[in-house]
């Protein structure tokens, strides 16, 4: 069937809104979730934004490297979809690979500790915290100084040792993660939650996160580390930037992509949520019904997602 111009949101829903199975997903969705193009239709008031992982999604679980990725990116720039890092990772860190991908839209630090939002990408005015080194920044956290007191007393409480990334040097955070030395030192520069580990039992790790959220502090965890942070996590910073988004855009589908329990809230803010699978060729085992789970580890799913939700 030929393609065609569908001039209201209510036509494109309409003429969409017929059940297919796509292969590569584990459930039925409905084709106005998928490619509209493969069913025949163009919506042009329907816009997306991707919301995605890094580390284990968009990256290479083991080599951190985004080079299986980087033909669906090149295809979400080339549609103009905007992409949305919404990670653990640093702003220093986050922004080694924006500059690589030659990638320019608003980014969330530190499992939702702050939206970074470059200055002008909005046109209109909006609450934020501060500006810094050309961004407006909307800050959901607490300073990093304060997550790390909290932990220190509870280390000190149960006697428990919690090693974060600010007890570890360079050297040692890159041993532990299989990071560069380069960006073991980026992933130290945090602001708003602290990356750790916690050396005991299960029965001591039990007691280390109950008394973490009662002095508290939000707890996620993501594969090989934990994270600390104030009361933000990843899912209210997805809201927050949807809104902003559709405010620019009108007509909005968001798309979320992640591989742990630490996306979760990520995953449920969005419209869509897609869990790729992890080394073993496993998904976690997450509790949200209507996740997509994708075939293909890390970056092999994302591009496979892509493919699927965006077409080309």
């Amino acid at each position: 069937m030929p393609a065609r111009q569908v001039t209201s949101t209510i036509a494109c829903l309409v003429e969409a809104a017929h059940f297919q199975r796509t292969p590569g997903l584990s459930i039925i969705v409905a084709a106005s979730f998928l490619n509209m193009e493969e069913v025949g239709i163009v919506c042009p008031l329907l816009k997306r934004v991707v919301f995605t992982d890094l580390d284990g999604t968009l990256l290479d679980p083991a080599t951190y490297s985004c080079e299986k990725s980087l033909d669906a990116l090149k295809l979400l720039q080339k549609k103009e979809t905007p992409i949305i890092f919404c990670s653990a990772k640093t702003r220093a860190e986050q922004e080694v690979y924006r500059r690589e991908l030659h990638i320019s839209d608003p980014f969330i630090v530190e499992n939702g500790g702050a939206i970074f939002i470059p200055e002008d990408y909005f046109s209109f005015t909006f609450d934020y915290q501060k500006r810094r080194n050309g961004y407006k920044v909307i800050e959901l956290g607490i300073p990093y100084n304060e997550v790390r007191k909290k932990l220190k007393k509870v280390e000190k409480e149960l006697g428990v040792e919690i090693k974060g990334f600010g007890d570890l040097s360079g050297e040692e955070v890159a041993q532990s993660s299989g990071l560069s030395l380069e960006f073991a030192a980026l992933a130290k520069q945090r602001e708003y939650d602290e990356t750790f580990i916690i050396t005991g039992s299960e029965g001591d790790k039990e007691a280390v996160l109950r008394r973490i959220e009662e002095e508290g502090l939000n707890w996620a965890h993501g594969g090989r580390y934990y994270n600390a942070m104030g009361g933000n996590d990843k899912g209210k910073a997805v809201n927050i930037l949807t809104e902003l988004f559709r405010r620019k855009l009108d007509r909005v589908e968001t798309i979320g992509i992640g591989d742990s329990q630490n996306d979760l809230s990520m995953l449920a803010a969005v419209d869509i949520p897609v869990l790729v699978q992890k080394p073993g060729n496993r998904w976690e085992d997450i509790d949200l019904t209507n996740v997509y789970k994708i075939e293909g580890v890390g970056p092999v799913g994302w591009t496979r997602a892509i493919r699927k939700l965006i077409g080309g």
